[in-house]
Parts: structure tokens; sequence; C-alpha cells
């Protein structure tokens, strides 16, 4: 049983630190240090694979994670998309309108015992974004091909994001605990 107690509180750890990425994240981008801004974006993609790997190993994560997981999530998604919107590069009402799924979505979980676990239309949509923010953001050499990908794969990310929403909110109580 320790293992698992350690596993958690490593998940725990990281869900944390993910958290804490998003302000030097946005700071990243604000000053225009796009590499920096990249680097931060897979790191806190990766730990978000991380954690979840070790909650799963551990047979369960805390009820905490679950609640602050997917806030950490928005946070490291939202900074980018909001960065890339003031710039820009995406339209607005869509990032607007991925805010108001997150908004809605955060509400419900907020009233799940559980913490509302993501489905498997919510964990698309969240490695979708990062692989298109990753793409968007891209600072290197093939800067312009990648960063047509990543807008184009926005698209379907955007699609995902709004279908798991109205799963999470159709579905009965029951259905939506697994």
């Amino acid at each position: 049983m320790p293992n698992r107690r350690i596993q958690r509180r490593l998940a725990d750890g990281l869900t944390v630190g993910r958290a804490l990425l998003g302000l030097p994240l946005i700071v990243a981008l604000g000053c225009g240090e796009m590499g920096t801004a990249w680097w931060l974006l897979l790191v806190g993609g990766l730990s978000d694979a991380a954690d979840g790997w070790l909650a799963r190993r551990a047979g369960g994560g805390s009820i905490w994670g679950a609640r602050l997981d997917p806030l950490t999530d928005k946070i490291l998604i939202l900074a980018p998309l909001l960065w890339l919107g003031a710039e820009g590069i995406l339209p607005l009402w869509a990032i607007w309108l991925l805010l108001a799924r997150e908004l809605l979505i955060s509400g419900w979980r907020a009233g799940q015992g559980s913490g509302g676990p993501a489905s498997w239309g919510g964990k698309a949509k969240t490695i979708l974004q990062f692989a298109s923010l990753l793409l968007l953001l891209w600072p290197w050499i093939g800067q312009s091909h990648l960063q047509t990908l990543g807008f184009w794969l926005f698209w379907p990310s955007l699609l995902l994001a709004l279908s798991s929403a109205w799963g999470y909110v159709k579905a009965p109580a029951a259905d939506r605990q697994s």
C-alpha cells in the first residue's frame, strides 16, 4: 500500500507542478520567448500523461487530484489559446466557445463527488489540443508548415470539445461516472 500512496502523491505533485507552469508560459509568450513557451507546454503535456499513468497504476488517483487535474489542463491550454487569439492566429470566437465549454464542464465537475472523471472524448480533445498548440507555437525550422497543420488540428479539437461537452451534459449521472 505505501507504493500506491507514493504514486498518488507523485501524481498530485505533477498536477500542482503543471498548474504552476501556466504563469511562466503566458509570460514567455508575452515576451516573445517562443522556444521557452513551447518547452513549457511540452513539459505540461507530458506531466499530464505521467500523472494519469501514475494515478491509474495506483488503482486510481485522489479525489483532490481528480478535481485539480482538469483545472490545470485548462490553465495550460487556455493560456496559449488566449495569446494565439490576441495575436490573430486563431479566431477569438472559437476560443471563447472553448472557454465557455470549459466553464460549463468545470461547473458540472464541481457537483460530482468524484471530481467527474474525464470521458474518452474529453481525453481525446485534450490530446488534440496539446498537439495543435505545440504545432502552432513551433518556433524552429519548418515553422509555417507545422503552424498550418496546428491550425487545421485546432478545428477537430474544437468539435471534440463541443461533442464531449454534450456527452457530459446529456448523459444520465450514472453513465458519466464511467
